[in-house]
């Protein structure tokens, strides 16, 4: 039997490929064109010159690079996932421009195959990050945990600000909780990360004081949404939130930066540019698609 490749995955390509491509930069007054490289440590000189190359980098002179190490990442993940997932190698890459805060944070990808954008952009949300355009890439598939270590440290290094080091192992793990939710929880990843967006708004609206606020809280959500989690991936959840109440985040500055990049991707596709945009990467995909469909057909 002949396997065709799903017209909503031609789809989604050409989603995720107008995303990376055409998001324009927008630059914070006080860093205008501010644009940050993070290049895993490990990356052979062949795979250096892809991942520059997909990064768009013709003159790494011109671009502040910083460096991750395998055990940076270690350090940041080892809690949450296996050595083995983590690996021995720095990998994940990203470009990270920076953009006003309170503007949003947009999230493209290329060969992560675990974590999604959205899932960075609510980690880095948690974080305290509120504007940035973020392509995280690798010149081959992984997973892609690591890369939210070097987007954090590149964020710290080029603005000065210090993130508690707390609150970016919660943000890591946070990811990672997101991640693992859209895998064994029987939800897709969208769900997953607009399950965890919601948490954080019920959060701000009623302040649950305790542990068990916060699993009545959680636990009442997931019934409204469909969403059914075992004891585990609840109690998963509170230990989560809880570290992230007891950091004194500022739930209503995290909430507006989701929106504000919702509003942000929203604006643009429905812009005129946005819409010729889609119109011609859509076109592009079903010329593919019904070339495939004329290959099969004629075999």
């Amino acid at each position: 039997m002949k396997h065709l490749i799903p017209k909503a995955s031609i789809l989604l390509m050409a989603v995720a490929f107008f995303l990376y491509t055409l998001l324009p930069p927008v630059f914070a007054d006080a860093i205008e064109g501010e644009v940050i490289i993070t290049l895993g440590e490990d990356l052979s000189a062949e795979q250096r010159a892809t991942v520059l190359s997909d990064l768009g980098v013709e003159d790494e002179d011109a671009y502040e690079i910083i460096y991750v190490t395998n055990q940076e990442e270690h350090n940041y993940l080892g809690e949450y996932i296996p050595a083995s997932q983590i690996g021995s190698n720095a990998i994940s890459s990203a470009k990270i421009t920076l953009r006003n805060d309170n503007t949003g944070i947009a999230v493209t990808t290329n060969n992560i195959n675990y974590i999604t954008g959205a899932m960075y952009t609510n980690a880095l949300a948690t974080a305290g990050v509120s504007g940035a355009e973020i392509y995280v890439t690798a010149p081959f598939a992984v997973s892609g945990t690591g890369a939210l270590t070097g987007i954090i440290k590149a964020y710290e290094e080029t603005t000065g600000e210090t993130i508690n080091e707390e609150l970016k192992q919660a943000a890591n793990e946070e990811m990672v909780v997101t991640a693992e939710l859209a895998e064994d929880a029987g939800i897709d990843e969208d769900t997953a990360v607009d399950f965890m967006n919601q948490i954080k708004e019920r959060i701000e609206q009623e302040n649950p004081q305790t542990a068990e606020e916060l699993r009545d809280l959680i636990s009442r959500l997931a019934n409204e949404l469909g969403i059914n989690l075992t004891d585990s991936q609840l109690s998963q959840l509170v230990d989560l939130f809880n570290k992230l109440r007891n950091l004194n985040i500022d739930w209503g500055k995290v909430t507006d930066t989701i929106e504000a990049t919702r509003n942000w991707l929203g604006d643009f596709a429905e812009s005129e540019e946005g819409q010729g945009v889609i119109r011609s990467v859509v076109n592009f995909f079903e010329a593919i698609w019904d070339w495939f469909l004329s290959i099969f057909s004629n075999n």
